[in-house]
């Protein structure tokens, strides 16, 4: 079975998901599943029990736009315990609903509800300390999904919004470190709504970030360095010169919104 799409136009004119997908808040009946597009678009959903879509089961469509940066969260609901699901999205962009996109596919496994031993995978701090997106990539992750896990536990520091990055990093002894990627966002620390979410674009334009999130649920956990080093309510501005937003309670309202709009 599939989507009833109208016509495929060219590739020029169609609608692009921007960002891959991703999975969450899984537990043993429901699943969360998220995705962006790159203009206002009507999102469709097929959710199946089979990698090629048998008997799969189609949803009401939700749309995209420019409040939530083009993103969509569904939560998916009615689903079998310990069972591998499967979901579809395609995009058909609002102005011309004919012209429509690649469909993007995803999964992720159901809780158990009767015990069974699990495999999951933690860490944490991504793109901190200078450094990001190189040749190689954040193997990290592509290492991950190669075990299989049950979810990944994304243990904080999700991102690093006061981490500026450089395109490019004189290395001791000579030679250059490269970022192959960038965003304006990355070059200097986040203040504004836009460059808290080009924190997360940045780290999902990583072909292993994208690899990993397509087959597992991810759980993140929120630290300080999602709005800047050692936040609290109590952290002054006042002296830091790369800041020109002194109000500490502005940032973290932004990055929040960020967070939940990127997860």
């Amino acid at each position: 079975s599939g989507l009833a799409l109208p016509y495929y136009s060219r590739a020029s004119q169609r609608p692009a998901f921007t960002h891959g997908v991703q999975s969450g808040d899984v537990d043993a009946t429901s699943g969360m599943v998220w995705t962006r597009t790159d203009r206002p678009a009507r999102v469709m959903y097929e959710v199946s029990t089979t990698e090629s879509f048998a008997n799969a089961t189609r949803l009401a469509p939700l749309d995209t736009s420019p409040a939530s940066d083009y993103t969509v969260k569904r939560l998916l609901t009615d689903l079998a315990s310990d069972q591998d699901i499967f979901y579809r999205m395609i995009a058909a962009d609002l102005s011309d609903i004919n012209a429509v996109s690649e469909p993007i596919v995803g999964r992720f496994r159901t809780a158990p509800s009767s015990k069974r031993d699990v495999r999951f995978a933690w860490s944490g701090d991504t793109a901190g300390q200078g450094w990001g997106i190189d040749e190689t990539g954040m193997k990290t992750y592509s290492t991950i999904a190669k075990h299989t896990p049950d979810f990944f536990l994304h243990s904080g520091d999700t991102i690093y919004a006061d981490g500026a990055l450089k395109d490019e990093v004189d290395l001791p002894g000579g030679g250059k470190w490269k970022n192959v990627v960038m965003l304006d966002g990355k070059r200097k620390v986040a203040e504004t709504l836009d460059e808290y979410r080009d924190q997360w674009k940045y780290n999902m334009m990583d072909k292993h970030v994208l690899a990993l999130s397509a087959i597992c649920p991810t759980f993140y956990q929120w630290d300080d360095h999602e709005v800047l080093n050692n936040w609290s309510d109590s952290k002054d501005l006042s002296k830091d010169d790369r800041y020109k937003e002194k109000s500490i309670h502005v940032l973290a309202a932004r990055a929040a919104r960020a967070f939940h709009e990127m997860t």
